[in-house]
């Protein structure tokens, strides 16, 4: 069987992918991964970004002696396995995307970032904060909060996937997106699949952003298609 890595999005933890992982399992030898400062994990000195997580991959292969494998990103996962896969495209067999966010810029960081309050989280969705707080224990996850808006407005000012980096991108990738998204479009989905040389796109329909909300089996055997 093939190796497969599923990797998390922003204000995520691995245990959000257990269900994926599930269903996954029968066909592959399937790893999920913390990024660093989530899930509670130590919340590093260091800003998150990209070259921290792409070393948090790296570690986990090394770590369970994996030479390559594929990787499945949800939303930020899979911009750092994007990433990832510029720095060592030989650990890598292909990359399937989901939800993943391209089109980065002061304004859209700006815009994204504002969703990032924790008083005003606390205060109006109450629930969605005891996830995050239930999530990243025994870290704060304001802390963690805090941590990714920076990560996003560094982002927006210097965003490592510009048309020139995903060219480099050398690997199959698979781009996916749901066509309910309200956090990621379509059209710079489509922009990123173009810029990839060994691409291909999917539009997930009636699928929003939320990772909850995404048909599970029906991801599993895209998934599967993709790594055939």
């Amino acid at each position: 069987m093939q190796n497969l890595l599923l990797l998390h999005g922003a204000l995520g933890s691995e245990a959000t992918l257990f269900p994926l992982k599930e269903q996954l399992q029968p066909y592959f030898h399937t790893y999920t991964l913390g990024f660093s400062g989530h899930g509670g994990k130590a919340i590093p000195a260091a800003p998150f970004g990209m070259d921290m997580f792409a070393q948090d991959i790296l570690n986990l292969l090394d770590e369970q002696q994996l030479e390559s494998t594929y990787l499945f990103g949800y939303s930020m996962g899979g911009y750092a396995a994007l990433c990832f896969a510029r720095q060592h495209p030989d650990r890598v067999k292909g990359i399937f995307t989901l939800a993943t966010k391209f089109d980065w810029s002061p304004e859209t960081a700006a815009k994204e970032t504002r969703l990032l309050n924790p008083a005003k989280i606390q205060e109006k969705v109450p629930q969605f904060a005891q996830t995050l707080a239930s999530r990243h224990a025994p870290q704060n996850w304001k802390e963690v909060m805090q941590k990714t808006a920076e990560m996003m407005h560094h982002l927006g000012a210097q965003p490592p996937l510009s048309a020139e980096t995903l060219a480099e991108v050398t690997v199959p990738v698979q781009v996916g997106v749901g066509d309910r998204d309200n956090m990621v479009s379509v059209e710079e989905t489509t922009w990123a699949y173009r810029q990839l040389p060994q691409a291909r796109l999917l539009v997930l329909p009636n699928t929003p952003h939320p990772l909850e909300k995404v048909a599970t089996e029906k991801l599993s055997q895209e998934i599967r298609q993709f790594c055939s």
